[in-house]
């Protein structure tokens, strides 16, 4: 699937045509070349030394996919996950580069404060849920003792011998 995103907005938006799949968007290294305003032989070399230093396997990151150019002609085009568009952003050294560092550290930044306070909320639920089954196991043991008392037939009362001495 393909659609046209705002990938971020630094005073001119950059619009890429992404490729989506699953949780993930796709781009070549000409797209990215683009994104952060650096030659493509730049982003080839950035790409090289991630495989190469063991920071990113290229199973995983790395797919072709055929596209169909404007002369009818299908080439086969080599497409990087967000993985690899995230460790080349924070390689590659240009304004547009670091745009894209204080993008990705302002959303990685947010996203954990908003699950810090996730954590936080389902920590506080839990204890309210704790609380309330401890009232509903009192509650239930009141209504068992109460149960019992009006099944059980009432006993007479015990006769005393009264006894009158003259």
């Amino acid at each position: 699937m393909e659609q046209n995103i705002v990938v971020y907005e630094n005073g001119t938006n950059i619009r890429l045509q992404v490729k989506t799949d699953g949780e993930t968007v796709w781009l070549t290294q000409e797209q990215m070349a683009m994104l952060f305003g650096r030659d493509q032989s730049v982003i080839a070399r950035h790409i090289g030394n991630i495989f190469k230093e063991g920071e990113l396997e290229r199973a995983s990151v790395y797919a072709k996919s055929a596209y169909t150019a404007s002369d009818g002609k299908t080439y086969q085009v080599a497409f990087y996950n967000l993985d690899v568009i995230i460790s080349v952003g924070y390689r590659v050294k240009s304004i547009q580069g670091t745009r894209f560092r204080q993008w990705a550290t302002r959303m990685l930044r947010d996203l954990l404060l908003r699950r810090l306070e996730d954590a936080r909320r389902v920590d506080r639920l839990e204890t309210r849920v704790n609380d309330m089954e401890q009232e509903i196991k009192q509650i239930k043991g009141g209504m068992n003792y109460l149960v019992k008392k009006l099944t059980t037939p009432a006993r007479p009362p015990k006769r005393r011998k009264i006894g009158f001495t003259a």
